[in-house]
């Protein structure tokens, strides 16, 4: 009976410190990435479906943070299927959230069904570019579309790109949406520096 209190000891704190159903349902999430097999196209659509359950509500709707959290659940499963974190693990280096911004267009309501569609629009010589679209399945709606930069830590994209295709790749061209995001982080990221007094610094 002693072991049971210590075991149950044990779970609590662990529960309490550690977001744990994040990092089962991360295992879970890879294990079927990896029994689903690979996409040879690193720039290939993939698709994870989902439901909005009772834990993911805030008034009736899916809560703007879950939509977030399926994102990542879902760049976890592209980037195991297309390879990139095999890459990643070969080259030695890490990715990284750079920035990302999500637009809501509708509510996903309790009980409703979605597909959550990610791929990699293109890269510069620092950065992934993605997009990631919630689609209601009840009607085909785009409730939310999420643009993100994933930043490459100790290498780069395109060596990325080279270790799997085992060529020289040349990036997609920026749409002009995500060029506009792309402008404002670096514009923000000036302004940002401006004001700490980096830019002064550096001269």
């Amino acid at each position: 009976m002693e072991w049971l209190l210590w075991a149950l000891g044990a779970l609590l704190a662990l529960f309490s410190c550690l977001d744990v159903w994040y990092f089962l349902r991360t295992a879970a999430v890879l294990i079927r990435a990896w029994f689903q097999g690979p996409v040879r196209d690193v720039t290939a659509e993939q698709v994870m479906a989902g439901r909005v359950l009772p834990r993911d509500i805030d008034m009736g709707h899916m809560n703007n943070a879950r939509f977030l959290r399926e994102c990542d659940f879902a760049r976890y499963s592209l980037y195991m299927r297309n390879g990139v974190f095999k890459a990643l693990r070969a080259l030695g280096a890490n990715i990284v959230m750079g920035a990302s911004t999500i637009r809501y267009r509708r509510a996903l309501c309790i009980g409703e069904g979605f597909e959550l569609r990610s791929r990699v629009v293109t890269w510069d010589e620092k950065s992934f570019f993605l997009e990631q679209r919630f689609v209601s399945t009840k009607d085909g709606l785009v409730c939310a579309v999420m643009y993100c930069k994933q930043s490459v830590i100790r290498s780069s994209p395109d060596n990325i790109m080279q270790h799997l295709c085992k060529r020289k790749v040349e990036c997609p061209e920026f749409p002009d949406d995500l060029q506009h995001w792309v402008n404002f982080i670096s514009a923000n990221s000036q302004a940002l520096r401006a004001e700490s007094g980096l830019d002064e610094k550096n001269k």
